[in-house]
């Protein structure tokens, strides 16, 4: 063996005899390429490695291209069930009542409740004409102690004028109950408490021309009405 390498039976003839050496900037070049090959193996290893891919919610798995997406419905909820109706209602209550006007109420109540806080019926006020346990709705009106009016009856004979008197005496403005002044032509239970309501705050009527004063009464009315009441 020469230059302690490699023996020269293992040589070429044409090789055999040559001195082998390796000088140290040939064994710096081996070692910079080397160290750039383990180099660029690490980072091929790095990048090869399998990155893990999160799990896709459930709700969207099954999802198509162009499917509309709907917002999840809350436990316990019906999409298909109507609004909600108000949760306070307003009544009116006119009548025979001892605070006739708007009455604020809430969702679920009856009309004994609307009654209990217009403050009550007055005495001696039938109520069978009301309905106590229909639940309220809201808007509406409700008359107390309206009298139940007879049917019509069919008449061949020619029909008096509005203007014209009926066949009962005038109501005297100023004795005149509630139901009197109710069953006035044109009149009705909200008129008949008004005009009530304008002899408790001003007395006596003196004149029937003071009808005029009253919320409601406009020309045409007291015209129709003057005929039927008396001082």
């Amino acid at each position: 063996m020469r230059g302690g390498w490699i023996p020269d039976t293992v040589l070429p003839e044409r090789l055999r005899g040559t001195h082998w050496t390796v000088a140290p900037r040939h064994l710096i070049v081996i070692a910079l390429v080397l160290t750039i090959g383990l180099t660029w193996a690490g980072c091929s290893v790095l990048r090869s490695r399998p990155e893990p891919i999160p799990d896709r919610p459930t709700t969207s798995a099954n999802l198509t291209p162009g499917s509309p997406v709907t917002a999840p419905t809350p436990a316990g909820a019906n999409p298909t069930s109507p609004s909600t109706p108000p949760s306070t209602l307003v009544v009116h209550v006119a009548g025979k009542v001892r605070r006739p006007g708007l009455i604020h109420s809430k969702s679920g109540d009856r009309v004994a409740d609307a009654l209990a806080a217009a403050g009550g019926a007055l005495p001696g006020t039938d109520l069978t004409t009301l309905n106590l346990a229909r639940p309220l709705t809201d808007g509406e009106q409700i008359v107390v102690g309206a009298p139940n009016l007879p049917p019509a009856v069919t008449s061949t004979g020619p029909r008096p004028s509005s203007g014209s008197p009926g066949p009962t005496a005038p109501v005297d403005l100023n004795t005149a109950t509630l139901d009197q002044l109710d069953a006035l032509p044109g009149v009705g239970p909200v008129l008949a408490q008004r005009i009530l309501d304008y002899r408790t705050e001003h007395g006596r009527f003196t004149t029937i021309d003071q009808l005029q004063e009253v919320t409601g009464v406009g020309t045409k009315k007291y015209e129709d009405l003057k005929p039927h009441v008396r001082i």
